[in-house]
């Protein structure tokens, strides 16, 4: 078994934004190796979103930004205001309503990264 660093850990934290003991358990799993840990907390993710997938997302914002040539208006829901509160949550609406803006899809399905 690879010997597990904090390092290690911070640094699979930093790059997933999982839970320290989920990277823990990822990267001893993987036996030390990074992108298996990684690759291994997003088939596990995948699992947990499909039984979230009912829940509701009641709080959220909106956010706008606009370019000389578009305004957009976003609005991106979550299950708690914790989680809307956070500046990450904060920041990744920001990018989504300026990059909107920026690219001036023609229709929603055209802006579906985002979805």
């Amino acid at each position: 078994m690879a010997d597990i660093t904090p390092a290690m850990i911070k640094e699979l934290r930093d790059r997933t934004g999982v839970g320290m003991g989920k990277c823990k358990e990822a990267l001893e799993a993987a036996n030390g190796d990074m992108e298996l840990a990684i690759a291994n907390l997003r088939k596990a993710g995948i699992a947990t979103a499909v039984k979230k997938e009912g829940r509701a997302a009641n709080q959220g914002m909106i956010g706008n930004a606009e370019t000389a040539k578009a305004v957009a208006v976003v609005e991106i829901n979550t299950e708690t205001d914790f989680v809307a509160k956070n500046e990450r949550f904060q920041q990744f609406l920001r990018h989504v309503a300026d990059d909107i803006a920026a690219t001036n899809p023609s229709s929603l399905d055209a802006s579906k990264p985002w979805l």
